[in-house]
C-alpha cells in the first residue's frame, strides 16, 4: 500500500510476498546458547555468534526474494516473553507448568508484573539497530508482541494497580514510548504479534472466558482499544501491521475457529496498516469474514502457506484461494505469506532449514505469478 507523507508518495510494506518473521535457529546458534547457559562462553561471545548468524540470515532472506528482512528472532527464546520482560516492572519467571498445545506442552515459563509498567530503556532497541545496520537495501522489519499479550498472559502481583484504568494507561504509554524509540533508530516497518484474539474465535474459547467471569465481547473491545491507543501517536511514515494466529509451537496449535465472531472489530475497528492472517487450513475458517474490510488503505496478508510442515502446497490451489479472497477484498489489497513464523519459540517447527527456505521461495514465486 502507499501513504501520502510530506506530499510524497512512499511505497510501504507489507509486500506482495512477505513473511511473519521468525526462522529456525541454526545448530551453531543453538549450541552457543547452551554453552552460555552452562557458563562455557560469555554473553559477549554469544552476541558475536548471534550477530554473525543474523547477518547470514538477512542475506538468505534477500536471496530468497524477500524485500523485508527480520533478525529471525534469533536472540529470543520466546516470541513474546523476552520482549515483554524488557519493560520496567515486568520480569521473566519459571511457572508451575507450560502452555498446553495440541499434544505438546511448552516450557514452564511466563512473565510477571511486579511493579508499575514503564519504559525507560529496552534491550531490544539494540537488536533492531543491529538488524537495520545489516539490512542493506532491504526493509528492516521488527516484530514485537501486542500489548494484549501482557494484559492477558501476565501474572500480576497484588496491590500494584488500584484500577484497570491505571494499568491500561501505563501499558499504553510504555508501548507508545518504545514504538517512538524504535522509530527514532530508523524503524519504519513494525509488526505486532497477537495470539490473544484466538480466545474469541471459537465457542469453546469464549465459554472458557465466561467460566473465568470475563465478558468476551467486552474483552474484544478492550483488546482493540489497547492496540489502537498504543499506536495512535506513531509517525505517519511508520507502517504498523498485526499478525493473528491460533498458536504455533513445534508445528502444533493452541486453538481453532474462524474470524467471523470478531470480524467487524478486526477488519473494521483496528487502526493498523495491514493484517497478517492465518488461513492455511480448515481451523481458520473461510474468507467470508473479509467482507467487513471497510478501508482501501489496509493490506490483508493471506497466510496460505503453512510454516508447520515441509511439503509444498500446490501453487495452482494457492492462486485459486487468492482469487477466492479477492471476491471480498480487491486483489491489489491482498498479499501472500506463510501463516506464521517458522520458530515462534527457540525449539522451532518440525521441518528442515532447506524446507523452510523452499517455503519462502514458494511464497515469492506464487506472489510474482499472481501480482506481476
Amino acid at each position: 500500500m502507499a501513504k501520502q507523507v510530506a506530499e510524497q508518495t512512499v511505497t510501504l510494506a507489507p509486500f506482495k510476498a512477505d513473511h511473519v518473521g521468525s526462522f529456525l535457529r541454526p545448530e551453531r546458534l543453538k549450541k552457543a546458547r547452551l554453552q552460555k547457559e552452562n557458563g562455557e562462553i560469555t554473553a559477549e561471545e554469544l552476541r558475536t555468534i548471534e550477530d554473525e548468524e543474523i547477518t547470514k540470515l538477512v542475506e538468505k532472506q534477500k536471496e530468497a526474494g524477500l524485500k523485508a528482512v527480520t533478525d529471525g528472532e534469533f536472540r529470543r527464546k520466546w516470541w513474546h516473553f523476552d520482549f515483554l520482560a524488557g519493560f520496567d516492572g515486568v520480569e521473566f519467571y519459571e511457572t508451575d507448568k507450560g502452555l498446553q498445545f495440541n499434544g505438546v506442552q511448552t516450557k514452564a515459563h511466563g512473565i510477571k508484573v511486579i511493579d508499575k509498567i514503564g519504559f525507560s530503556d529496552h534491550y531490544m532497541i539494540e537488536h533492531f539497530k543491529f538488524l537495520n545496520s545489516v539490512a542493506g537495501d532491504a526493509v528492516a522489519k521488527f516484530t514485537i508482541p501486542s500489548p494484549n499479550m501482557l494484559l492477558h498472559r501476565a501474572t500480576f502481583e497484588e496491590g500494584i494497580y488500584a484500577s484497570d484504568e491505571e494499568l491500561f494507561h501505563d501499558l499504553v504509554t510504555a508501548y507508545q514510548d518504545i514504538i517512538q524509540a524504535l522509530y527514532d533508530e530508523g524503524c519504519r516497518y513494525l509488526q505486532i504479534d497477537d495470539t490473544s484474539w484466538a480466545s474469541f474465535l471459537s465457542e469453546e474459547g469464549r465459554e472458557t472466558l465466561k467460566a473465568k467471569g470475563q465478558d468476551p465481547d467486552k474483552l474484544v473491545q478492550l483488546s482493540a482499544k489497547v492496540i489502537n491507543e498504543s499506536i495512535a501517536n506513531r509517525p505517519a511514515d511508520l507502517l504498523v501491521t498485526m499478525h493473528i494466529c491460533r498458536g504455533n509451537f513445534q508445528s502444533t496449535y493452541f486453538s481453532s475457529g474462524g474470524y467471523e465472531e470478531v470480524s467487524k472489530t478486526i477488519f473494521g475497528g483496528l487502526d493498523v496498516d495491514g493484517l497478517f492472517l492465518e488461513f492455511d487450513d480448515e481451523r481458520s475458517g473461510g474468507f467470508e469474514p473479509l467482507r467487513h474490510v471497510n478501508r482501501a488503505d489496509i493490506s490483508i496478508v493471506l497466510g496460505l502457506i503453512t510454516s508447520k510442515f515441509g511439503e509444498l502446497e500446490n501453487p495452482e490451489q494457492i492462486k485459486a484461494r487468492v482469487a477466492d479472497a479477492a471476491k471480498y477484498v480487491p486483489l491489489d489489497q491482498l498479499c501472500l505469506s506463510p501463516q506464521c513464523g517458522f520458530a515462534s519459540t527457540e525449539e522451532g517447527n518440525l521441518l528442515t532449514e532447506e524446507q523452510q527456505w523452499e517455503k519462502v521461495r514458494h511464497v515469492v514465486s506464487i506472489a510474482q505469478n499472481v501480482w506481476n
